[in-house]
């Protein structure tokens, strides 16, 4: 796929199963061999496992090789892993680096159009044609979320405002004035662009806003009913992660909206047991595993993402999808021993009409006991209605179905809006572990 696409869909998206297989093995073969070739580490580690990249013969010997992880990348900081020469290199990616050392990410130019064309492909999916204004409130910089979407967009032919995360009221001011039909933007933030606009007096739904692509973060269907409740649009997932390309590795599509299509075309995926790290079945909830298939300055090989999710049969596309993610491998929270994602919260608060999306989990020690406190907020507008005891009814309430649903006692807060910490930009900060390390 070249150029400007967005006259309809691209061949591949409705090529039988078949064809997509032979595809994938063909370059599946092509991107082994790439590594073992180019990148030391990665052909230490095949040799070590005992496998050379001639040994796949069908889809299933992925399975014979070994797996690649986040300390991997960090091991082979900054550049150990690409396997070009940087005079081929064209751009450098990373990620924040919080937990430590930022994973870097190179690209060669094929690289950079191979990513504007799965990123236009997933906007045409989610409903974005050629005619929009696409509002892109993703971070541009290092992180690829704004600079991913601003490149889809124009392989797209759409135009685009190269705005940013975070100056929240001037991002109300452009939707007002210049008028974006499609913004590009975390779930989380847009609410927050939702709050800012009533705190002005503007109603969301009559703003020029009709389609919202949101990622970078896990969330739930309530959240998307929310979003298009407050909006009159429609809310669409897109996934990606910076170490595999970016976003655009799979998007909804608009007409169907159960689960993200994955463009197998260039990544194959992989579900596995995130404990053993063996196989599982399509339908299995577990861990994802990419590999690149056609990514040349930095292929990644059974990349394991962390995100839990299970592989869906094609709908709307031949290609498979991965349900919503229900959250991280890594995020999930162990409260005296009962297994707890913060998704799973999520959605037992969004069952009450009277809060917001907004919420937060803190965790601390209290003794030898866990103790988890959940701060959610009532909306604004019921807050004089419900009154003191209105509230403590909400969170006893809430209280008793985490304890029922999830199997986890907690202290339920119902605070005024806007008590909970809010993002300026990027990922929602769920959950406060004050927890000893």
């Amino acid at each position: 796929m070249t150029g400007k696409t967005g006259a309809g869909l691209h061949p591949i998206e409705t090529a039988s199963r078949d064809e997509i297989s032979a595809l994938q093995l063909q370059r599946l073969q092509w991107s082994l061999n790439h590594v073992y070739k180019n990148v030391p580490h990665y052909r230490k580690k095949f040799e070590a496992a005992g496998v050379h990249p001639g040994d796949l013969k069908q889809l299933s010997d992925l399975a014979k090789f070994p797996l690649t992880d986040k300390r991997d990348l960090r091991d082979n900081y900054p550049y150990g892993m690409f396997a070009v020469p940087m005079g081929e290199v064209v751009r450098i990616h990373a990620s924040s680096g919080t937990t430590g050392k930022p994973t870097v990410v190179g690209y060669t130019q094929k690289d950079i159009d191979m990513w504007a064309d799965v990123m236009a492909r997933s906007i045409y999916a989610a409903g974005g044609r050629r005619d929009d204004i696409v509002q892109v409130s993703y971070g541009y910089g290092l992180f690829t979320g704004g600079l991913g979407a601003h490149y889809g967009a124009e392989r797209l032919g759409a135009a685009v405002i190269p705005m940013g995360g975070g100056q929240t009221e001037k991002q109300v001011q452009l939707i007002q004035d210049f008028r974006p039909t499609v913004i590009m933007v975390t779930p989380s933030y847009m609410l927050v662009i939702a709050e800012e606009m009533a705190r002005q007096g503007i109603d969301p739904r009559t703003c020029s806003i009709k389609l919202g692509i949101h990622g970078a973060e896990p969330w739930t269907q309530a959240m998307r009913l929310e979003i298009e409740a407050r909006f009159d649009c429609n809310a669409i997932d897109i996934y990606g992660l910076s170490e595999v390309i970016g976003p655009g590795v799979a998007c909804e599509c608009v007409e169907t909206k159960d689960g993200l299509t994955l463009w197998e075309d260039h990544f194959y995926p992989e579900i596995i047991d995130p404990v053993s790290g063996a196989p599982l079945p399509d339908g299995e909830l577990g861990e994802l595993v990419f590999t690149s298939l056609s990514k040349e300055a930095m292929p990644v090989i059974r990349y394991r993402t962390r995100d839990l999710t299970r592989l869906l049969p094609g709908t709307a596309r031949s290609m498979r999808r991965m349900a919503k993610i229900t959250g991280r491998s890594d995020d999930m929270l162990i409260i005296r021993g009962v297994n707890v994602l913060p998704s799973q919260i999520e959605e037992l608060i969004l069952r009450h009409p009277e809060l917001t999306p907004v919420y937060q989990l803190h965790v601390e020690k209290d003794g030898p006991m866990d103790k988890l406190d959940v701060y959610a907020e009532v909306r604004t507008e019921l807050l004089e209605q419900l009154g003191l005891m209105g509230r403590e009814m909400i969170g006893k309430e809430l209280q008793h179905n985490i304890k029922s649903y999830i199997g986890v006692s907690c202290d339920v807060h119902v605070v005024e809006e806007g008590k909970v910490e809010r993002t300026i930009v990027g990922k929602a900060k769920r959950v406060v572990d004050k927890r000893p390390k």
